[in-house]
């Protein structure tokens, strides 16, 4: 897998027991929360900007964990869901950009095969070609689905496309999109380098040493980390940061800037998004760390790097 740390110190899950699931359950029924708050839309969304921009890198914030990448004169997706529901859940807040107001894609990363991180309805309505980029295992679903534009990736591989360095990184997490192919894939996060500047994208991750050991390989600007879906501790604790623990693996990755992510669209845990944002506050004032350097991005909010 080209990982110097074993496979199963990255593995989440390996089954999940019936008795934790009906305990979780049991518990959500006895919870009140308030799910009224919604994550805000950015109110000066730019989409000419957004259509036309091949020469200034930039981030903008879809929803969830897809983002618009454009840097090096790409557009990079990450982690493409535009569906309106997970499951029996609805989806809490809708997509920051329409995906009819997207530009060309050049190029998707998707970290695992999680429904919430990959949507073959949105996929089949992105424009343009895209190249997928994707975790190893993953890619023969992509091509029995019609995409044969697919490069693999096992942990610490590297490439260079179109002068951008791409290097998928391992997590702590799991796989699983059928009722036999758990961990048949690999899942982590993606690195992008380009002129000097590096974006992390995590993905979905659990805390874990790996982190530590990530922040001493690369000098990184900016950090999209995942902040949602932790409650209860007890069963995510493994596959899911808290927002405390968000904030560590941030210190540890010695990055400049940080971004929440995966806590506004989907309910896939009992936390809810509100909690989430001023858990990740709380720790950061806390930590004394430069306020300057936790941006919460609004739905469809641009920042230019």
């Amino acid at each position: 897998m080209g990982a110097e740390i074993d496979k199963s110190e990255h593995t989440a899950v390996s089954k999940v027991r019936a008795a934790d699931l009906l305990r979780w359950r049991i518990e959500r029924l006895r919870k009140k929360k308030d799910l009224s708050f919604r994550v805000p839309v950015y109110d000066r969304i730019d989409n000419q900007f957004i259509k036309t921009n091949r020469t200034e890198s930039a981030i903008t914030w879809i929803g969830h964990c897809t983002f618009l990448i454009q840097i090096g004169g790409l557009n990079i997706v990450t982690d493409p869901v535009w569906a309106s529901r997970m499951g029996l859940e609805t989806r809490l807040a809708e997509p920051g950009i329409s995906i009819g107001e997207m530009p060309e894609i050049d190029m998707v990363l998707v970290s695992h095969n999680h429904y919430d991180h990959l949507d073959f309805a949105s996929i089949a309505r992105l424009p343009g070609k895209p190249v997928y980029l994707v975790p190893e295992g993953l890619g023969q679903l992509f091509k029995k689905k019609g995409y044969n534009d697919v490069q693999e990736f096992s942990w610490w591989d590297e490439r260079v496309h179109r002068e951008l360095k791409i290097t998928f990184l391992p997590s702590l997490h799991w796989s699983r999109r059928g009722l036999r192919d758990i961990n048949a894939s690999l899942w982590g996060g993606w690195m992008i380098e380009y002129n000097g500047v590096a974006i992390y994208f995590v993905g979905d991750s659990g805390y874990y040493h790996g982190f530590e050991l990530i922040g001493k390989r690369y000098k990184i600007d900016y950090v999209l980390m995942p902040i949602g879906a932790y409650e209860p501790e007890w069963f995510m604790a493994n596959q899911h940061m808290t927002p405390e623990e968000a904030v560590k693996a941030y210190t540890e990755l010695n990055a400049g800037m940080f971004i929440p992510m995966h806590y506004d669209a989907f309910r896939l845990a009992d936390d809810t998004p509100q909690e989430a944002l001023l858990r990740v506050r709380a720790a950061w004032e806390q930590q004394q760390l430069d306020p300057n350097r936790l941006h919460t991005m609004a739905l469809g909010e641009t920042l230019r790097v």
